[in-house]
């Protein structure tokens, strides 16, 4: 029979208790998946290093060759692409990557031309992918993480998936202080002495406090990629002030550059070796071709390591004059907080440490879902995991409820598949709650 709390603090811990044994149950397989492919995902920075050594590095030899110089190699390889941007080399050692649009390339994707800044050979050509120029390997991991290689709706997996551990940590927060509001001793180390499922609880609780704020940072950052939760999301960046922003319109009459009357003609062979001085932006950067006549060249900075230098400058390609300049410091608090935890999410913004904690977190994660299993399974009497007894809202005080809804109802609005899976779990409650009542009734 079920036995509601009889105090708020108790009520709040059956709600969080149920919600975390439903959330875990039911939600954990899609925590698992992109626990694992994050996983694989954080150590594929370094394994691309490796298996992508040849394009990647060369013997560092004197002086480097002219960027411009460097282009025009690239172009006599493939002279069927277009030159659509280039990342010159700016480390002893690496080579200068240009950018093409070739055919056979998916989404987002562009031709990497690698060559030797220092022998002008070109050391072969991949695929990258987005911004950070992920290469196959990474590229292909990237995608798994993030919609498992199905389209828009394998993207559905990691948004529920983003959705949930908030709230699974959360309550397992509550859950947490409750205990140790009980047990009256530090439950921030695991209590090794203990058996079976008590020693099980102890390591998932502790593994979980130490977790905790790594998840719920992974779960607000993954939402802001997401399909429903993202558009959510941009719908508040507008309204706070808080988008990204971009260089001043680049087309002619608006700041572009200047053509002698405003008609579209093809602007002379630029020298991009002079763009580039030009802008006179430090660390690597990206040096991006016009894409039409009217427009200008792009020079940005593209270290998305700590500190960010995410600068940029418009310049016109015929003269190198600098149009328009936006600073990172410029941005909005809320674009830089953004640009922040992008960078932090997909292991960029400490390097090797970033990575190093992402996949921590990840086998935090693996592990505690698997505690979690554990944990059910030995609950029943037979190996078969027994749910928690229902009722739990019933001990909570009224004003208690009330705030919990809103939170709930603003929560659902701001993560439509966490309101939506919700309902669900509420209406399957409700059921099951009606059929046990009829079973009472018929015996």
């Amino acid at each position: 029979m079920d036995r509601p709390p009889t105090s708020a603090t108790g009520g709040l811990r059956a709600l969080a208790l149920r919600l975390h044994f439903y959330a875990g149950v039911l939600v954990a397989p899609f925590l698992l998946v992109a626990a694992v492919t994050g996983l694989l995902y954080a150590g594929s920075w370094q394994a691309e290093k490796i298996i992508y050594a040849e394009q990647l590095r060369v013997p560092a030899a004197g002086e480097r060759l002219p960027v411009q110089r460097q282009v025009e190699i690239a172009q006599a390889a493939r002279p069927d692409a277009k030159v659509l941007a280039v990342r010159p080399s700016v480390e002893d050692g690496a080579t200068t990557r240009v950018l093409m649009d070739a055919d056979g390339l998916g989404e987002s994707e562009r031709l990497a031309v690698y060559v030797d800044p220092y022998r002008g050979e070109v050391k072969g050509e991949l695929p990258v992918y987005g911004s950070s120029e992920a290469l196959p390997v990474r590229a292909w991991l990237s995608q798994t993480h993030r919609n498992l290689h199905l389209g828009e709706t394998g993207r559905l997996y990691s948004e529920l998936a983003a959705s949930w551990l908030w709230v699974v940590v959360l309550a397992g927060l509550v859950l947490w202080i409750a205990r140790r509001r009980t047990r009256r001793r530090d439950l921030a180390l695991p209590d090794l002495k203990a058996k079976g499922r008590k020693r099980t609880l102890s390591l998932h609780g502790t593994v979980g406090l130490w977790a905790a704020l790594g998840l719920l940072f992974l779960s607000a950052t993954g939402l802001t990629w997401s399909t429903h939760a993202g558009a959510r999301v941009d719908v508040l960046q507008t309204k706070l002030n808080g988008v990204t922003p971009s260089l001043a319109g680049t087309p002619a009459g608006h700041h572009g550059p200047s053509n002698g009357g405003g008609h579209d003609h093809t602007p002379a062979p630029t020298d991009v070796d002079r763009i580039i001085a030009s802008a006179g932006l430090d660390g690597p950067v990206e040096a991006v071709y016009p894409a039409k006549a009217d427009q200008a060249f792009v020079v940005k900075q593209t270290d998305r390591s700590w500190p960010l230098r995410q600068d940029s400058k418009a310049l016109d390609p015929a003269t190198g004059e600098v149009l328009d300049t936006l600073r990172f410091a410029d941005y909005p608090p809320l674009a830089k907080l953004t640009s922040i935890g992008i960078s932090a999410h997909m292991g960029s913004l400490f390097g090797l440490t970033n990575q190093v904690v992402l996949a921590a977190l990840a086998l935090a994660l693996i592990v505690l879902l698997c505690w979690g299993y554990l944990m059910w399974w030995r609950r029943g009497r037979h190996g078969f995991g027994r749910p928690i007894p229902r009722g739990a809202w019933r001990g909570a005080p009224g004003w208690l409820l009330a705030l919990l809804a809103a939170g709930a109802l603003g929560a659902a609005w701001l993560v439509p598949l966490f309101g939506y899976t919700l309902f669900a779990f509420l209406l399957l409650d409700v059921v099951i709650g009606l059929a046990r009542r009829r079973g009472s009734a018929t015996s």
